[in-house]
């Protein structure tokens, strides 16, 4: 019996998006003035990837799926010193 390793740094969607439709969902229901560019969502999931509190797609330090909190304008990494800060999205006026 072969058994399946823990995945450390894996997002959702490298483990099984189809397992995880309903959070996907949920991250294109957010309305776009409160959603992060797709760049910056990308770069923001790259630095969790690099990070040894992810965890099955999820934070160690808070919870929350790290793809669901990338890609929230408001969203901010947990972690100290914050990996995240030098690619906050510029305020909309």
């Amino acid at each position: 019996m072969q058994m399946k390793t823990e995945c450390r740094r894996c997002l959702l969607e490298e483990l099984s998006r189809e397992a995880f439709q309903n959070i996907y969902r949920y991250i294109e229901s957010i309305p776009t003035e409160q959603r992060v560019p797709e760049p910056v969502y990308r770069q923001r999931l790259a630095l969790c990837k690099g990070c040894s509190n992810l965890l099955n797609g999820m934070c160690s330090l808070c919870g929350c799926f790290v793809e669901v909190r990338a890609a929230k304008r408001l969203g901010a990494c947990p972690n100290i010193p914050k990996r995240w800060d030098r690619y906050q999205p510029p305020e909309t006026l």
